[in-house]
C-alpha cells in the first residue's frame, strides 16, 4: 500500500531527519513511523461515541498508559517540490507525478513515511518545455537512481588510523 502524505506535521517530523540519499536535484528523506492521526479522524471518532452514549452525557477522560510504537504499516509518500526550483505548475505537477509513479514502481520499498525533495532545479535551456517527454525521462532515472541509493545497505565508514 503507498499512501500519500498531506499533513505538515508529518513533512515536518520526517524532514528533521538527516536525508538518506541524495542526487543533483532531489533528496529523499525516511522516517519509520506511522502519519499521526488527522483531526478529522479523531473528531468523528469522538461524534461517534458521544451518539452511543445512552445516559447523561458524562466527560471525558484520556487515558494515560504508555502505548508502545508499533512498526509502520505501508509507505507513505510525500513530494516537496519548491516554485523556486519549478517555476511553473505543470513542471511541479509532473515532478510530483514522477515521484509517486517511481515509489509505485517498487513494490520492496521499506514502511514508513518518505519525502522526496526537490533541491535544485532543472536547466531550463536543456528542458525548455514544462512537461516534455525528455524532462519526464531524466526525472524517473534521476529518480530511480536516487531509490537503489537509498535502498543499498550503509556501508560503515573507515575509521581514521591515529
Amino acid at each position: 500500500m503507498i499512501g500519500k502524505l498531506n499533513r505538515p506535521v508529518d513533512f515536518e517530523r520526517v524532514l528533521g531527519r538527516q536525508s538518506r540519499a541524495r542526487s543533483a536535484h532531489f533528496a529523499l528523506h525516511h522516517l519509520s513511523a506511522d502519519p499521526a492521526p488527522s483531526a478529522w479522524h479523531a473528531a468523528r471518532l469522538r461524534a461517534a461515541q458521544a451518539e452511543l452514549s445512552t445516559g447523561d452525557a458524562q466527560p471525558a477522560h484520556s487515558v494515560v498508559e504508555h502505548v508502545p510504537p508499533r512498526a509502520p504499516e505501508g509507505c507513505w509518500v510525500g513530494a516537496v517540490v519548491p516554485k523556486r526550483h519549478a517555476k511553473r505548475s505543470v513542471t511541479r505537477a509532473l515532478l510530483k507525478r514522477q515521484i509517486r509513479a517511481a515509489f509505485a514502481e517498487r513494490p520492496g520499498m521499506p514502511p514508513g513515511m518518505w519525502v522526496v525533495r526537490l533541491r535544485s532545479p532543472f536547466d531550463r535551456q536543456k528542458f525548455p518545455s514544462a512537461a516534455s517527454d525528455a524532462l519526464r525521462a531524466a526525472v524517473r532515472a534521476e529518480l530511480a537512481q536516487l531509490l537503489d541509493r537509498a535502498l543499498k545497505p550503509q556501508q560503515p565508514k573507515p575509521e581514521a588510523v591515529a
